[in-house]
């Protein structure tokens, strides 16, 4: 991820700010707040800024993916794109065992654990489609996303900061 992550920002740095380029790559499924971090550390920009800035751009869309993602895949079954729908679902559900046993704190744990295939988007995905209600998951996906930021943070500006 770091190589996509440095590539990146050489791509935005000429262009655009430090702040929005770090909130772009927040917003990304997959890079997330994993990936603004890093951006945001090669970019020189301070802790709470990131944090901040991380943060906001991960939970954006989670809302977005909570009410209508189902309605989206509806939509592309009936198009070229059933194939992705497909992928995309079961990579959702092979999340289901992890998350369902403990529902909500199963959720929220999930998201907060800064590995690849976890995370807001994911962990947006799978609740939607368990059919969690609205506001547990949004719950799970927040909290999850904030001791994610934390713990990235940590790592970056903390011990791996000390590092680099």
């Amino acid at each position: 991820m770091e190589g996509i992550v440095q590539a990146l920002v050489r791509f935005f740095s000429d262009t655009i700010p430090a702040e929005l380029t770090v909130f772009l790559l927040s917003l990304m499924p997959v890079i997330e707040l994993r990936g603004g971090i890093l951006a945001a550390k090669l970019l020189h920009l301070e802790l709470w800024k990131a944090f901040w800035i991380c943060l906001a751009g991960t939970l954006l869309p989670t809302p977005f993916i909570l009410l209508f993602i189902q309605k989206i895949f509806d939509w592309m079954r009936n198009t070229r794109f059933v194939k992705l729908v497909d992928r995309m679902e079961k990579k959702g559900r092979s999340k289901f065992s992890k998350i369902n046993r403990y529902k909500t704190l199963g959720l929220l744990i999930f998201v907060a654990i800064p590995l690849p295939g976890t995370g807001a988007w994911t962990g947006s995905l799978a609740a939607a489609l368990m059919k969690m209600d609205f506001k547990s998951a949004m719950f799970s996906v927040a909290v999850g996303t904030l001791v994610a930021d934390v713990l990235m943070c940590l790592l970056s500006y903390g011990v791996l900061g000390l590092v680099l």
